[in-house]
C-alpha cells in the first residue's frame, strides 16, 4: 500500500493545473479587453480632435467673415449666427487631423450652422487574442464639436453717426471698434468665438 501522502498528491496535482489554467486565461481575457478599450481610446481621440479640426476651420471663416463685414454691423448677428455666404466646407480638417492619429473619417457633416459631427475608425485593429476575430477588428468612434459666439452688440441708432460701430462685448471683454483698426487691432477667431466638444 502507497503511504496516504503521495495519493494525495497525485489528486491535487490536477487541480492545481486546472485552476491556473483557468486563472491565465482570465489573465488573457483581461488582456484583450484592454487591448479593446485602448483600440476605442485611439479612436475616440481621433474623433474628438478630428471634430474640433473642423469646427475651428469653420468657425476660423466665419471671423474672416466678420472682417469682412466689419463696416457692416447689420450682418454682425448673422455671422455670429453660423448664417453667412462665402464659408466652404471644413471637412479637410477633419480628414487631416484623423490621419495624424492613425485613423480615417468614415462620415463628417454639419451639425447646424455651428458644428461638425465627425465618425472615425482606427487604422490599427485590437491585435491578435483569445477572442476570435479582433485581429481583424477595427473601433470607430463619434463626436461633435460646436462654435458657440462669444461676443454681443447694440446696433447704434441713426444719430450716432455712420462712422462709429457698436460696441463689442466678447465674454466680459469690451472692444471699441474703429474703422480704421488694422487687423492686429480686430478681435482675433478665438476672441470672436469659442470651439467646444459636445457633452
Amino acid at each position: 500500500m502507497r503511504p496516504r501522502g503521495y495519493s494525495d498528491a497525485g489528486q491535487a496535482f490536477p487541480i492545481y493545473i486546472t485552476v491556473v489554467g483557468g486563472l491565465l486565461f482570465l489573465a488573457l481575457a483581461y488582456f484583450a479587453v484592454g487591448q479593446a478599450a485602448a483600440n476605442r481610446n485611439s479612436a475616440q481621440t481621433a474623433a474628438d480632435a478630428a471634430a474640433l479640426a473642423a469646427a475651428q476651420e469653420r468657425r476660423d471663416q466665419l471671423a474672416d467673415a466678420w472682417v469682412r463685414s466689419l463696416l457692416d454691423p447689420t450682418k454682425w448677428q448673422g455671422i455670429f449666427n453660423g448664417n453667412t455666404e462665402g464659408i466652404t466646407p471644413s471637412c479637410w480638417r477633419a480628414d487631416q487631423l484623423a490621419t495624424q492619429n492613425d485613423a480615417v473619417v468614415l462620415s463628417c457633416l454639419p451639425d447646424g450652422l455651428l458644428g461638425y459631427t465627425v465618425v472615425v475608425e482606427t487604422n490599427d485593429t485590437v491585435g491578435e487574442s483569445i477572442i476570435p476575430g479582433t485581429e481583424k477588428m477595427k473601433s470607430q468612434e463619434k463626436a461633435t464639436a460646436v462654435i458657440e459666439p462669444r461676443c454681443e452688440f447694440e446696433l447704434l441708432t441713426e444719430e450716432a453717426g455712420e462712422e462709429k460701430l457698436p460696441l463689442l462685448t466678447c465674454k466680459g471683454r469690451e472692444w471699441k471698434l474703429d474703422p480704421e483698426d488694422s487687423d492686429e487691432l480686430l478681435p482675433k477667431p478665438e476672441d470672436l468665438f469659442d470651439v467646444n466638444l459636445a457633452d
